[in-house]
């Protein structure tokens, strides 16, 4: 069952879980920033998350935050919403892929569980969302693919587009623009130790592109050869 939380308790959690989602924990200073807020008034949600009925997050001073069993329920039901809502947006009402996550960062707050089931019947359930993030099941599990960046990719090295960060509307008109989409296939052709910069031949595409870390470590991909 969902719990009754404020949004912007929601908006900590989702942060949160973002920033621990390789297992650390998160400095009260990496809360801060991605929220907008002052590390003093991160410190004081944290430690109200912490000391709920049941407690969302585990905050140590000076040891950052990680989340509590309960607190990554949580963080997963809204992730899901706003998933499901990304794909509902653009496939049913046509928004862009640059175009969905401020308006289910503004819709994820407010659905109903009934509302969300309703939405993901409709939708046959997708696993995924439009940028090619996990949308949590309704058991709160993520399905799993193999993945990496794009900028890990060596020259020789064939494989295809499987998601996107989308907190970046920019980055992805740009990559509309090179015609670099989900489930794009594309091959290494050189690779710059230098700067970090990643040319490469996309299928379909005449002519190659050269791709900065700026938006190769936005990218993921499976390898396919």
């Amino acid at each position: 069952m969902r719990l009754n939380l404020s949004q912007a308790t929601e908006d900590y959690l989702k942060v949160i879980y973002e920033l621990t989602s390789r297992g650390q924990r998160a400095s009260t200073l990496e809360v801060a920033e991605r929220m907008d807020v002052r590390p003093a008034s991160a410190t004081n949600m944290l430690q109200k998350m912490a000391d709920g009925d049941p407690p969302l997050v585990d905050y140590q001073k000076h040891h950052g935050v990680t989340l509590t069993p309960a607190g990554h329920s949580a963080a997963l039901e809204v992730i899901r919403h706003h998933r499901l809502l990304e794909v509902f947006l653009t496939q049913n009402l046509g928004y862009g892929w640059d175009e969905v996550h401020a308006e289910a960062d503004r819709l994820e707050h407010h659905i109903s569980e009934d509302l969300e089931a309703r939405i993901a019947r409709v939708l046959g359930d997708p696993a995924f969302d439009p940028h090619g993030a996990p949308i949590p099941s309704a058991s709160l599990q993520l399905p799993e693919r193999p993945s990496l960046p794009l900028s890990d990719l060596r020259p020789g090295q064939s494989a295809v587009v499987v998601q996107v960060q989308d907190g970046n509307p920019e980055l992805l008109r740009y990559l509309d623009q090179l015609g670099l989409h989900l489930q794009t296939r594309l091959t290494a052709l050189s690779y710059s130790a230098l700067d970090g910069n990643l040319q490469l031949q996309l299928v379909g595409q005449a002519a190659p592109v050269t791709l900065g870390l700026g938006v190769t470590e936005k990218v993921a991909v499976e390898v396919s050869g």
